[in-house]
């Protein structure tokens, strides 16, 4: 079922998963991105950083009247700090390796905006992960190559099938978009 807005819906990410989520939300939109520095101040809360950074590439997108943009940022929190996206495979490795065994934070931040209004809000999720052998570390990297990935790893796939044993929030929100808040927040907007 589409649902329709009084807007033209614009999402403002290049992320596989946030178009599709939206798709399956039953939202008709346009993609429109700008490449935006994604640097923050290192003394920033890490639970302010996703909601900074998503109101930091919306202010970087042009929009007009009758639109209505929708950016996102997510970060995986470990002991109050921010592991980011992997800059090699040894990172990579290291940064699963890190995550193995522990309790993280996915913290997605969110800002709708119009021509004469912004939202913004963040949503926070707590990812349990079982011990990972070396072995399974590096045939995860391998196979599936995080790269693009906060933290190295995307929940909808084998370390999210197999490693993950609990989830405090929402599924989609460790994806990168939590559906149910911005659905209701697209439909008062």
């Amino acid at each position: 079922m589409k649902k329709q807005l009084n807007y033209q819906l614009v999402l403002g990410s290049k992320s596989p998963r946030r178009s599709d989520l939206l798709e399956r939300m039953g939202f008709d939109f346009t993609m429109r991105t700008q490449d935006t520095d994604e640097s923050y101040d290192q003394s920033m809360n890490a639970f302010d950083v996703a909601e900074f950074l998503a109101l930091k590439k919306s202010k970087a997108i042009q929009i007009t009247q009758g639109e209505l943009l929708i950016t996102a940022d997510s970060v995986v929190i470990l002991d109050d700090e921010i592991i980011g996206k992997p800059a090699s495979i040894a990172q990579a490795k290291e940064y699963v390796s890190r995550l193995s065994g522990t309790k993280h934070f996915v913290d997605t931040g969110v800002a709708l905006r119009s021509v004469d209004k912004t939202l913004s809000f963040h949503e926070v999720a707590e990812v349990y992960f079982e011990k990972l052998s070396k072995e399974e570390i590096d045939y995860y990297i391998e196979h599936f190559k995080p790269l693009d990935k906060a933290g190295s790893y995307g929940i909808q796939d084998w370390i999210g099938l197999n490693k993950v044993t609990k989830i405090v929030g929402t599924y989609t929100n460790i994806m990168g978009l939590p559906t149910a808040r911005v659905y209701k927040e697209l439909h008062q907007f």
